[in-house]
């Protein structure tokens, strides 16, 4: 998640870490915790770039680019 988020053109420069809170052998479940660093300023901001299908579709993306 680091290498995926620290080099994206979209959200690297905002990236600061990743962090597995929980794993579950069971049912392959990883419950993790991003960090940004967000401008205070920039308006739209937290609705577009920091909108949570925004940041899962940047992980897809990574996904589907590595096929």
């Amino acid at each position: 998640l680091t290498e995926v988020y620290s080099s994206s053109p979209a959200l690297g420069r905002y990236f600061r870490s990743a962090q597995v809170i929980s794993f579950s052998n069971e049912s392959s479940t990883v419950i993790y915790q991003l960090v940004f660093s967000v401008p205070p300023s920039a308006e739209g901001f937290m609705e577009n770039s920091m909108h949570p299908d925004f940041i899962r579709n940047i992980l897809r993306q990574n996904i589907y680019d590595e096929d």
